[in-house]
Formats: structure tokens, C-alpha cells, sequence
């Protein structure tokens, strides 16, 4: 037997509920729900209940269904929807409650932003971590509303979305007070989002809602505010479908290190990517030449977009399979691995064919399967090698405090041929 109605409510009070709805709460004995919610029916003669305390107040409630009360539970918009409804199905059977749901703060979000939301990705931050959250910014995902709340609101996202350093952008809509007559939407740069929070740090209303919008990538790129190594992650054209697919900034410098690049050499980045080691190398060392060989016409695509927009001409991109894509390169100085298309014992026999006798080999993996196989590989050709294993963590902002994301842990291995004894 249903004890129970749950009624969703908006900011728009009972003049938003439906007909059904109001013949409800008109007949409720019992009334709970937030100040906010209790307020909207303030002549109400039924007992009230005010569920500052959801645990107290649900003890309360379980006590009164036992005594045939009109039990009825105000709760915002829709309440399975990152609401109340989960709390109350934890503690009664789903027979003993009836759901009347109204609009959620995200539907009328895109309502008023008047894009289609079928495939957005919905995620609340209210009294959660934010980790699910940073797996969808770094997958790129096109469209994301979030449940704000103090903690993590629209500065604090921002800036989190800032400290990623993501090739990604987004546009910023922030939907507050939604439904009421002090309604707004704003749309915002992130990097405007957190100049407004310095200013004011009470520049939003606490009840909100933040949609993310992906953008795309702006072709122009201010060459002369870039860095002369270390190029930002944010700054390269990357994969639309996994933009955080690149070698990493603080990788990337490692790789650089050990290839001990010098002038007028020739070098091979063999599974380049997107071909940031490669703009990396070319715009250190412009008198060399550096050859970018990638299997996917997708990357080898990106690849030449990104050296026209780093202004770099010292790179050809190779579209190909190593190491048949490899036969007709000029003898390499330097050569960096970041990725073999599952044919590194073939790629390495390869290069140490072609490699010039003071040659120097990099080779990147991610997984212990490759870093074994390679080192059985130099064991057996009679290579010395160095290993470096990097295991980095960025600072990202939480709350008004700071902690440590972890990157995807990297081993380095730098070969060369042993000398003559």
C-alpha cells in the first residue's frame, strides 16, 4: 500500500506543480521536506516536517506510516534523478512510495539552451568527488551537465579543467536559479569563470547547474607566447575521440633528454601520434630533419596540421606500417618509439640495421609485456640500455586545497651499441 508521495517541486513553487500533484499535497496530514520546500505552502495546516537532518527525518516518517498518515515529501525537481529518491527507496519498499516527478535542473537547462541533450553526460559533483567528472573532460566527451554545489562550484571546475591542461576546449554555460523569476544563463571562457570568482567569490547563485560544450580547436596559435621546450599539452591539435591520447608535456621533455639530440641529425619518431615529440625535436634542433611515421591516416593528418600550426618545416610526415613504411628513410641518428602496431621485434631489427654507429635508440611503453620484450631484444643483440621509469603526478585543485593526479606511469628505455673492448 502506498504511505508515500514524493513530489517533485522547482523554484517556480506550487504554481509549477500539476493539477495531480496539488490535489496531493492539498490532502497531506504530513508535509516534509526542506525550509525552502515547507515554505512554498506556508498555510498548510497539515504537521510539518522539516528534514534538515534526512536521517532524523526519515525515522520520523517510517514512525508515521504506521499510524494511516497522508504522508507526502517535497523534494526538487525530479527526485531519482541525483535526488532524495534514492535515500527514501533505501529505507522503504518501493510499494510503500509513489513518485511525481517534475522537471530536473539539467532537463530545463538544455531547455533553455535549446540544444538537444540525449547524449550528454550527466554527473553530479554535489558532496562527490570529482574523479568521475575528470574522466569525462579527458575523454572529451562533447556535452556535460554537472550538479554543482559550495565546494565544487563553476570556479572550482573550471579551474580544475584549467590545471588538466587538456587539448580540449569548452564553453562554459552557466543555468542558475532555474525556473524562478531571478533566473540566468551566462556563458563563460573557464579562464573568465575563475577571473569572476577572484573578483567575487559569491559571482553565482549557490542553486545551479554548469553544461559543458565542447568547442573546437582555435587554428590560430600565438607561436611567440609558447615555451622553447615543453610545449603545453593544450596547445596540440589532438584525436576528437580521445584527445588525451598525446605524450605528455613532462614525458616528453624526459624523451628529449635522453635522445641527446644534436644539430643536422636525422630522426625517425616511429608511432608519432599526433607528433608532439616530433614538433618538440623540430623546433629545438631546426637543422635536423625528422621523420614522423604513423600507421593511422588520422594521426598522419593531425600530424601535418599541427606542424603548419606550430610553424615548424623540418618534419615530414610518413603515413604507414613500420617498418615497411621505414625502407626508403635516410639512415637515422636518433630514433624515438612511442608506439610499434604490435611489430617491435621487426621494428627493432630494423633500426639497429639502419641506426648510424653512434646512434641512439628511445624507446616509451606503457606496459610491462613491451618493456620485457625489449629488453630480452637488447639482451640478445649484445645493446646496452638505461631505464627510466616516470611516474608523475600533476597538482589539481580541490576545493580551496590541492592534491596529486597521477599520469599513466611511463618506462623510458635508452639504447645504444656497445663499444668495441
Amino acid at each position: 500500500m502506498v504511505a508515500i508521495a514524493v513530489i517533485g517541486i522547482g523554484l517556480d513553487g506550487a504554481e509549477g506543480l500539476t493539477l495531480t500533484a496539488r490535489k496531493i499535497v492539498g490532502q497531506a496530514t504530513i508535509l516534509a521536506g526542506n525550509k525552502r520546500h515547507l515554505n512554498y505552502f506556508p498555510d498548510h495546516p497539515a504537521e510539518k516536517i522539516c528534514l534538515t537532518n534526512l536521517k532524523l527525518g526519515i525515522e520520523m516518517i517510517a514512525q508515521l506510516t504506521l499510524a494511516n498518515h497522508s504522508i507526502v515529501i517535497l523534494a526538487s525537481g525530479d527526485p531519482l534523478f541525483f535526488g532524495l529518491g534514492r535515500l527514501l527507496l533505501a529505507n522503504f519498499s518501493s510499494e510503500q512510495i509513489q513518485f511525481y516527478p517534475h522537471f530536473s535542473s539539467v532537463q530545463l537547462a538544455f531547455s533553455r539552451l535549446k540544444i538537444p541533450w540525449q547524449d550528454a553526460q550527466l554527473i553530479s559533483v554535489h558532496g562527490r568527488s570529482t574523479d568521475e567528472l575528470i574522466k569525462l573532460l579527458k575523454q572529451g566527451k562533447e556535452k556535460i551537465a554537472i550538479l554543482t554545489d559550495s565546494n565544487h562550484n563553476p570556479a572550482a571546475i573550471a579551474s580544475l579543467y584549467l590545471a588538466l591542461d587538456l587539448p580540449i576546449s569548452y564553453s562554459f554555460y552557466i543555468c542558475e536559479n532555474l525556473g524562478d523569476i531571478s533566473e540566468k544563463i551566462s556563458h563563460f571562457s573557464p579562464e573568465q569563470v575563475t577571473q569572476l570568482s577572484n573578483l567575487n567569490s559569491n559571482n553565482f547563485a549557490s542553486l545551479n547547474v554548469l553544461i559543458l560544450l565542447r568547442q573546437l580547436q582555435n587554428d590560430n596559435l600565438n607561436i611567440k607566447s609558447l615555451p622553447l621546450i615543453g610545449l603545453p599539452d593544450s596547445s596540440f591539435l589532438s584525436f576528437s575521440d580521445r584527445p588525451s591520447l598525446i605524450t605528455k608535456k613532462e614525458v616528453r621533455l624526459s624523451i628529449l633528454g635522453e635522445l641527446s639530440l644534436q644539430p643536422n641529425q636525422t630522426v625517425w619518431d616511429i608511432g608519432a601520434g599526433t607528433g608532439s615529440v616530433s614538433i618538440e625535436i623540430a623546433r629545438l634542433c631546426p637543422t635536423s630533419q625528422i621523420f614522423a611515421i604513423e600507421k593511422t591516416s588520422m594521426g598522419s593528418t593531425l600530424i601535418t596540421k599541427n606542424c603548419h600550426r606550430f610553424q615548424v618545416s623540418n618534419i615530414t610526415s610518413v603515413n604507414g606500417k613500420a617498418p615497411e613504411s621505414l625502407l626508403n628513410l635516410p639512415n637515422p641518428d636518433r630514433i624515438f618509439i612511442g608506439g610499434s602496431g604490435g611489430n617491435l621485434i621487426d621494428i627493432l631489427n630494423f633500426c639497429q640495421q639502419n641506426l648510424t654507429k653512434a646512434g641512439i635508440i628511445v624507446m616509451a611503453f606503457a606496459t610491462v609485456e613491451h618493456h620485457y620484450q625489449t629488453i630480452n631484444w637488447l639482451n640478445n643483440n649484445s645493446w646496452q640500455y638505461r631505464l627510466l621509469q616516470l611516474q608523475i603526478s600533476r597538482s589539481t585543485p580541490i576545493h580551496h586545497l590541492t592534491r596529486f593526479t597521477p599520469l599513466n606511469p611511463v618506462t623510458l628505455i635508452t639504447a645504444w651499441r656497445k663499444t668495441a673492448s
